[in-house]
């Protein structure tokens, strides 16, 4: 429907416009994300939280992003993915503009879950946008690596934004800084981006698949996240851990009767995808749980105070970024499995190296080498995951791919960073400084484990074919 060869496909020329867009409405979820961590103390001071509910400002995106991502996905292909798009980006500088005037605890984390509303629905719109706007080959590579980059800074430089604004304006500013920002992305879309087909009455949606999908995956983060908290035998952690469960029970069901599914069947049988789903939940359990653990090494073992940890941040953005662009090169080079093996196993050895330099007295300087190599692999399987997420899928179904993806990405993270806190003790508050440390250097080998293993399990794929 939006193929760049179509005739209402963007010229040639006018493709870096639209590119741009799509990158900064990856760098508002990117940012959206992390940038409140550092006003937290100040939220929960001005506006009375407890100290239990305060993780509510940050859970509360990720349990409803990842609870509503494949039900974005599918909304994209069905009602448009130009329309979608907007209304995301809308809503995004509608709920910044209440968030920074908010009064209440319960407004601001409900504020925090609508904004994860329109991170699912913006994410699979604007990934979407990428896959059919530009055609599969080197254009589409290089579109994701620039997009991937702009996410990668959102997430490095969120810390250092946020520290920036709360220190000069308070903590609302973490919240307007999105409205004219998510504005003029809404604004650039109506005009840049090819204009959706007419909505017809023939639509099918799944509607069972898309509440028990929801319901279910919703439910399923906020176990992960609230479990270590509460206690994995809580009453609640337990209704809603069987909650979950029912409710994906029924998800299968209404899947294998529905004549319009929300996950087509095909989908499940498309190889590339489902390994990149694969990827992006070990990508998201490894790799993206790694500023957990270095903020609290940071500030908790060196005492950085907000700002200095932002600062400690800079060095693995710029990495990071120059990975994307390094791995849509070598996609081309090389392949995506061969790109994905290297760049995980790069991964690994960086995060071994950073492993090992961690220490109560050591320098920043002595962490270099691990952060650079492990912020190299970093960046540039990002991009090629996605490569590999998009490869052979067709346009009609690249909404609901994106959201499956994506899906995995989400839960992978929450499960990945439960697991890590587990096993590195770093959750229990009489935790001394050098038990920290060892938990902190535990979880990171742990890490660097995870990815070694990515790695080798590509191994068999890249004697058999390449891509």
């Amino acid at each position: 429907m939006c193929a760049v060869n179509s005739p209402s496909a963007p010229s040639r020329q006018r493709l870096g416009l639209p590119l741009l867009v799509l990158a900064a409405a990856q760098l508002v979820i990117s940012l959206d994300y992390n940038i409140v961590y550092v006003a937290l103390p100040s939220i929960g001071g001005t506006l009375g939280f407890s100290g239990q509910d305060l993780q509510w400002v940050v859970s509360a995106y990720v349990v409803t992003t990842a609870g509503f991502l494949l039900l974005g996905g599918r909304a994209t292909d069905l009602l448009g993915r130009r329309r979608v798009f907007v209304v995301a980006a809308s809503l995004y500088a509608v709920s910044s503009l209440v968030g920074g005037l908010s009064e209440s605890p319960g407004v601001l984390v409900a504020v925090r879950a609508v904004q994860g509303v329109g991170g699912s629905l913006l994410f699979p719109a604007a990934l979407s946008l990428i896959n059919t706007l530009y055609e599969e080959g080197p254009r589409r590579n290089r579109a994701l690596a620039a997009w991937g980059a702009a996410g990668a800074g959102g997430l490095c430089f969120g810390s250092l934004l946020g520290g920036v604004l709360v220190d000069s304006f308070g903590w609302p500013a973490v919240f307007l800084v999105n409205v004219p920002l998510a504005g003029a992305i809404a604004l650039a879309g109506t005009f840049l981006f090819p204009p959706d087909e007419p909505l017809t009455r023939q639509r099918n949606f799944d509607l069972p698949g898309a509440l028990t999908a929801t319901v279910g995956i919703t439910l399923l983060v906020f176990v992960l996240i609230h479990a270590p908290e509460a206690g994995w035998g809580s009453r609640g952690v337990l209704i809603c851990a069987a909650l979950s469960a029912l409710s994906l029970s029924l998800f299968v069901l209404a899947e294998s009767r529905s004549r319009a599914p929300l996950t087509p069947g095909h989908l499940f049988r498309h190889r590339g995808l489902l390994g990149a789903m694969a990827l992006t939940a070990l990508f998201s359990a490894t790799f993206s749980s790694l500023p957990y653990f270095l903020t609290l090494y940071f500030q908790t073992v060196h005492g950085y105070s907000a700002m200095a940890t932002g600062a400690a941040f800079l060095v693995p953005a710029v990495v990071v970024a120059a990975g994307t662009k390094a791995g849509e090169r070598a996609v081309a080079a090389l392949g995506v499995r061969t790109t994905l093996l290297c760049s995980m196993a790069t991964g690994a050895v960086g995060a071994l190296l950073l492993a090992l330099a961690f220490s109560g007295d050591g320098s920043y300087a002595r962490l270099l080498p691990g952060i650079a190599l492990l912020s190299l692999g970093q960046g540039a399987t990002w991009t090629a995951m996605w490569i590999a997420a998009a490869t052979g899928v067709p346009d009609q179904d690249q909404g609901i791919a994106s959201g499956m993806a994506s899906t995995t990405l989400q839960v992978g993270s929450a499960v990945g960073l439960a697991v890590l806190v587990a096993v590195a003790g770093t959750g229990s508050h009489d935790l001394t400084a050098a038990g920290l440390l060892d938990g902190v250097r535990g979880a990171v080998f742990v890490i660097a484990a995870g990815i070694g293993v990515g790695a080798l399990a590509l191994l068999p794929l890249r004697r058999r074919a390449d891509v």
